[in-house]
């Protein structure tokens, strides 16, 4: 009980320390095949194929995905990868996401990277995504990089339209 305790009290300082880093330098994601707990690693995923889109790292400027550096925005689809127009939330719209029009067949989901911080979307990009057939996840580009990799792994549909990690607005 004594260490609970112990642990309880040390998170506040740990979480102060965490948000106080700034990823300055290109950062590396896990490795997203292990799951990751306090006490040990399991191996969730074996035998993921090769030619699978993978982000490795992220700067404040783009991203490394197998092993290559992309600067800017990126559009994933499967394992298809884009350069994307939008530098910020606001320059996204029906246009720059046409994409999903003509796609098949249609991932389950779109993951939207909105840079440092988590953004709101526009009523009317979440309408657009909702008559594709497609959900919407909105969250920070250095999670949602990491979502993509563990959804594809899974083998499921999936979408990513990231903003780099430096976007602030």
């Amino acid at each position: 009980m004594a260490v609970r305790q112990k642990a309880v009290a040390t998170l506040p300082t740990l979480m102060r320390a965490l948000r106080n880093q700034s990823p300055s330098i290109p950062q590396r994601l896990p490795s997203l095949r292990r799951g990751f707990s306090l006490y040990d690693q399991v191996n969730l995923i074996d035998n993921v194929p090769e030619d699978q889109l993978r982000f490795q790292g992220y700067t404040d400027s783009g991203f490394t995905v197998n092993g290559v550096e992309y600067e800017g925005s990126l559009l994933c689809v499967g394992n298809l990868l884009l350069s994307w127009t939008p530098k910020t939330m606001s320059d996204i719209t029906i246009d720059s996401l046409s994409i999903f029009q003509a796609v098949r067949p249609i991932p389950e989901i779109l993951i939207l990277g909105t840079g440092r911080y988590i953004q709101p979307v526009d009523p009317v990009i979440r309408k657009f995504i909702r008559s594709t057939g497609m959900k919407l996840e909105a969250i920070d580009s250095r999670n949602a990089s990491s979502t993509y990799n563990i959804l594809n792994e899974e083998g499921r549909i999936v979408a990513a339209a990231l903003l780099p990690y430096g976007v602030t607005s």
